[in-house]
């Protein structure tokens, strides 16, 4: 699987805002986005903790691209997911990324090095323009063959994505 590196909310300080900062004088009904999210975890059986506020997610997702090329994509990305998501932890921090860079077998000090010298930035910023050039404004999004699905899915959405697009293509 290719993972699209897409920070969410560049904007954020590290310290993170709260869901009411984030989208003052919007129109976004948080309580109803937030009972959605934790229906749709419960249904599809993901870890999801109440977190207070919301973490720019950049650094992360620069060592995301990093752990891909070296062999450990996956491991880093479910791990990210897990201390986000589940712990509500902030990954922005470096104490938070060498953890799980340590974990998933990636050096921390490497890790480190990668963000100092900035070595995957212009990768994450061609991920993210390309996103914007396809309207993806949320993740998880699955893209295929000129078809999307938004939000964390069943197998079942996924398959049928796959089918119809196949379909539409003569497959």
């Amino acid at each position: 699987m290719k993972w699209i590196a897409f920070p969410l909310h560049p904007e954020i300080p590290e310290e993170g805002v709260s869901l009411e900062e984030l989208f003052r004088g919007g129109t976004v009904d948080i309580p109803s986005v937030l009972a959605r999210l934790r229906q749709v975890a419960g249904e599809l059986d993901l870890p999801l903790c109440e977190r207070p506020r919301v973490y720019n997610t950049r650094r992360a997702t620069e060592l995301g691209k990093w752990a891909e090329e070296q062999g450990r994509g996956d491991a880093f990305h479910e791990a990210v997911f897990r201390a986000y998501f589940a712990e509500g932890l902030n990954i922005a921090e470096t104490k938070v990324l060498r953890r799980i860079c340590s974990g998933v077998g990636l050096d921390p000090d490497d890790a480190e090095a990668v963000l100092a010298e900035g070595s995957c930035r212009a990768a994450v910023d061609e991920d993210w323009l390309y996103a914007a050039r396809q309207g993806i404004t949320a993740v998880p999004t699955f893209l295929y063959s000129g078809r999307a699905v938004v939000g964390a899915q069943p197998y079942e959405v996924l398959e049928k994505l796959v089918t119809v697009a196949r379909q539409g293509r003569g497959d």
